[in-house]
């Protein structure tokens, strides 16, 4: 058939085309592709059916209008409409309509997580978007390294976008989120490990920064989001008080007291601030820095390049150091690598948000109670406090066992008092 030439389509059983305009269905061919023109209560849907064969266009057609008639097909995007919007578009016009109805740290989430999809499927049209795109969309984040519960919030701003544009219904029975590890708490060193890391991430100058936020971390239990919005003001380094203004939470304001270690490092950086032209009560105490222009009016993106670098050096100097010993007592190659790869997995993954968990746990094993940990590191869920409470138990177990002093023989395991009084 020419292009261009309307056929009328099969009409299903019980659907007759009637003049009232309630519901009428035509294919028609352009550029040797089927299109639609469907009305079905007032209201018209035209797309391609993406097929040069009639059939198969007939088919297609079919259940286009049962999906309408079942309240599943999107609405048609009339030009101007949200849903013709490039994905770029939407998203800003929707973060943008929530400010003032949503928290100030809301509408922050919303442009971090607009960033990746934008810089993913800026220029894909809201109406384009199906559950494909959305299941490459997560694929290509999980190739990134990219955490599951990190990529389905971001999918997460995708429904609400199809939402509004009211296209999600249509693809929503296929779209799977990703499994999340909501299991760990986070991963802790030994004091020697702890050591080695901090060594390591003194020894070169490009590490200072994350050197200098590692240190104030682990000693105040700030997030990383919480170091990268700090501005001079909010550290006191008279009354040594470090005050946390934004957080992932309202919970997360708080006052943290600075002990030495976090003021030595608060004073670094201070003297690196100075010697750029920085300090001032606005600048950011993490300043962005691109191109070796270092702009004090914006904060730092984070530290994962230096981190993972240090974090990588430390693994091999633990795992060389491990592997030299056992040669060095006699053993095998073998077991010298076997050494080297358990000393260098334990830093292998070891992010910078464990040094949150790395310094709670130690103040759960010096037995700060939970009043106090709270108060300096905000937030905690139930399951962190249960998880900091056994730390504290352990950690009186085995204070315990050094008060031992032979008064006494331990009974065999068989042989114990089974609690019954005679």
């Amino acid at each position: 058939m020419a292009a261009g030439v309307v056929r009328d389509a099969e009409r299903p059983p019980g659907q007759a085309a009637g003049r009232d305009g309630r519901r009428r269905a035509v294919i028609y061919k352009r550029n040797k592709i089927y299109h639609t023109d469907v009305t079905v209560n007032g209201v018209r849907y035209r797309q391609s059916l993406g097929t040069g064969n009639w059939q198969e266009a007939q088919r297609r057609q079919k259940e286009l209008i049962a999906s309408i008639l079942e309240g599943k097909a999107a609405p048609p995007a009339g030009r101007g409409s949200f849903a013709n919007l490039p994905l770029e578009d939407a998203l800003d016009e929707f973060v943008q309509g929530r400010v003032g109805r949503v928290s100030e740290r809301t509408t922050q989430i919303d442009r971090e997580r607009a960033k990746v999809l934008k810089r993913i499927l800026g220029k894909t049209l809201v109406r384009k978007i199906d559950a494909a795109t959305i299941r490459t969309y997560q694929e290509k984040r999980k190739a990134e390294g990219v955490s599951g519960r990190t990529i389905n919030l971001e999918v997460t701003l995708i429904r609400q976008i199809l939402k509004r544009a009211k296209r999600w219904s249509v693809i929503a029975d296929e779209v799977e989120n990703l499994p999340e590890n909501r299991n760990a708490v986070g991963r802790v060193l030994t004091r020697e490990q702890k050591l080695l890391l901090f060594q390591t991430a003194s020894s070169k100058p490009e590490w200072e920064v994350a050197y200098c936020a590692a240190v104030v971390a682990v000693n105040t239990t700030c997030r990383k989001v919480e170091l990268l919005n700090l501005r001079w003001s909010d550290v006191d380094l008279f009354e040594r008080v470090l005050f946390v203004r934004r957080s992932k939470t309202e919970a997360g304001h708080r006052a943290i007291p600075l002990n030495d270690e976090a003021m030595a490092a608060f004073s670094r950086l201070r003297r690196r601030a100075e010697a750029l032209g920085g300090g001032a009560p606005e600048h950011f105490v993490f300043p962005t820095c691109e191109h070796g222009a270092v702009d004090f009016t914006k904060p730092q993106k984070g530290f994962r390049t230096s981190w993972r670098s240090l974090v990588k050096a430390a693994g091999k100097t633990a795992g060389r150091e491990a592997a030299w010993a056992v040669l060095h007592a006699g053993g095998r190659i073998g077991a010298a690598k076997a050494a080297w790869k358990r000393a260098a997995g334990a830093f292998a993954g070891f992010r910078f948000h464990d040094l949150r968990h790395q310094s709670i746990t130690e103040m759960a094993e010096a037995g700060v109670p939970e009043a106090a940990m709270q108060s300096i590191a905000g937030h905690l869920s139930k399951k962190m406090l249960d998880h900091y409470s056994h730390v504290r138990m352990a950690a009186k177990r085995q204070a315990v066992q050094a008060l031992g002093g032979g008064l006494i023989v331990a009974e065999p395991e068989g042989e114990r008092a089974t609690g019954k009084v005679n």
